[in-house]
């Protein structure tokens, strides 16, 4: 069994002192870890005592070793790539920003179902439709519906009952 060496520029006092201070707990049990292993506790003794294996204690100290104190906290994970790359979510973002043409698309307001297809379409990708409506938000855009309309209603009509002396309109006191 070889023995890990640990870099010596801070004692193990300045270690649990960092370790107290440190508002991550995950990264104070990593100092407090090497502070007693570095004041000569065995590798398996310091790594039970901050509830981690021999194993994880020894990758933890390559970190410390590598990048001193800021090794130790958990480093973001790129996660999975986005489905449209940058340029498609430009495109996508212009088609929707133009409506869809009612003649020839058959509808008059998209629907995520409806945005799915233009990707399948467009750029040859299946999407679901949670997916696509987490996209537009992350596009900066957000849900709206237009509220329906009869396609026989008058506008000057309606126009003239708001104004009219027998109709009090929406202000009234009536219930």
């Amino acid at each position: 069994m070889s023995t890990l060496m640990i870099r010596q520029d801070r004692t193990p006092a300045v270690l649990r002192k960092l370790a107290k201070s440190e508002p991550d707990a995950r990264v104070s049990r990593r100092l407090l870890a090497i502070a007693n292993a570095l004041s000569g506790m065995s590798r398996a003794d310091a790594a039970k005592s901050a509830g981690m294996d021999r194993q994880t204690l020894r990758d933890w100290v390559i970190r410390y070793n590598e990048h001193g104190v800021a090794g130790l906290c958990d480093q973001k994970s790129s996660g999975r790539p986005p489905m449209l790359t940058l340029d498609e979510q430009s495109e996508l973002l212009a088609v929707v920003m133009a409506g869809p043409d009612p003649e020839k698309d058959g509808f008059c307001a998209f629907t995520r179902d409806d945005l799915v297809g233009v990707a399948k379409n467009k750029f040859g990708k299946s999407m679901h439709p949670v997916s696509m409506g987490r996209l537009l938000r992350r596009l900066g855009l957000s849900r709206q519906k237009a509220r329906p309309t009869h396609p026989m209603k008058d506008p000057a009509a309606a126009a003239a009952f708001k104004k009219s002396p027998e109709n009090p309109g929406e202000n009234s006191a009536c219930a």
